[in-house]
């Protein structure tokens, strides 16, 4: 399987690229996400790539890239349920789960898709009734309401939607995740290069060094196991689609966590400021390893897969 980006991939990773350094430099970033961010980022087609003809492995490209530019709200819940619902929807996952339950960006949806075990749900944010804004919420950038009840809402599919939802969610979502893995990395490379102490840039101690090394192994492993993984849900005979989602959303969430810790290191003192922006990217992994699994259960999901000894 040859996991070179196409000419036409390239072409679209070099234009979303420019898309986030343009209209989401961090200074944007750090204000949130509003109806105008969603307005720009759907014109640019990120939402509607599947109904445009584009693949899994296309949509994995242009998330790695929001996600080296860390751009907030909630992206794969909109790519996932464009031509479904209009306006800005979210997603929460309910399956396995006891309220109160978790809602991120409640304040700007205009309608929450619930997934169960069983079905999809989309319910009017306008009637979700009794949510309590979580005062410090984990990751400043992704706002969150505690809910206790959820009204029925209205089912856009069963039991076969919600498993796809899963599968193809929790790869974009991965492909992110490797996006801000790789963005740690350039930035502690940046960094190391002008940080000086003792009259020399810190990158060139051996101890430094075997971060810098480590954190681009780690992203670049993980992205393979990401591309994997979509080119095996755009062509499931290729290989195990359970298998591939699972190590790629385990890989990719282990290797932004890491790595963003790995950058707060380098960074020093510095690393641990509110100024300093690998935090940002180490909180966002945080939140986005709960959603559709994370790392420890997609790690028994991939052991579950392997034969008996």
């Amino acid at each position: 399987m040859d996991f070179e980006l196409s000419d036409d991939q390239v072409a679209l990773r070099d234009g979303i690229r420019s898309l986030c350094e343009g209209r989401f430099p961090i200074k944007r970033v750090r204000e949130g996400f509003d109806r105008a961010a969603h307005a720009e980022l759907a014109d640019a087609g990120v939402f509607s790539l599947r109904s445009d003809g584009f693949g899994v492995a296309d949509a994995a490209v242009v998330f790695e890239e929001l996600g080296r530019a860390v751009v907030p709200g909630p992206l794969v819940w909109l790519y996932l349920a464009h031509d479904r619902v209009d306006g800005i929807a979210g997603g929460l996952e309910v399956t396995g789960r006891a309220p109160p339950w978790m809602v991120e960006h409640l304040d700007v949806l205009d309608t929450l898709l619930v997934v169960d075990e069983g079905s999809v749900r989309a319910v009017a944010a306008g009637t979700v009734a009794g949510a309590v804004p979580v005062a410090r919420p984990l990751d400043p950038l992704t706002p969150v309401h505690r809910v206790e009840q959820l009204p029925k809402g209205d089912e856009l599919g069963g039991g076969e939607l919600a498993a796809e939802w899963r599968r193809e969610g929790a790869v974009v979502i991965a492909a992110f995740l490797v996006g801000a893995a790789q963005a740690c990395t350039d930035r502690s490379v940046a960094y190391a290069k002008e940080r000086r102490q003792f009259d020399r840039p810190i990158g060139s101690f051996q101890a430094v060094k075997h971060i810098l090394a480590d954190m681009r192994v780690r992203a670049e492993v993980a992205r393979a196991s990401v591309h994997a993984a979509a080119c095996t849900l755009d062509d499931p005979d290729v290989g195990d689609v359970a298998r591939t989602v699972a190590g790629a959303k385990m890989l990719a969430g282990e290797a932004a966590i890491t790595n963003g810790k790995a950058a707060t290191q380098v960074h020093g003192g510095m690393g641990f400021t509110w100024e300093v922006d690998v935090h940002l990217y180490l909180k966002r992994a945080w939140v986005l390893d709960t959603v559709l699994g994370s790392v420890d259960e997609h790690a028994d999901a991939l052991a579950a897969t392997l034969p008996a000894p």
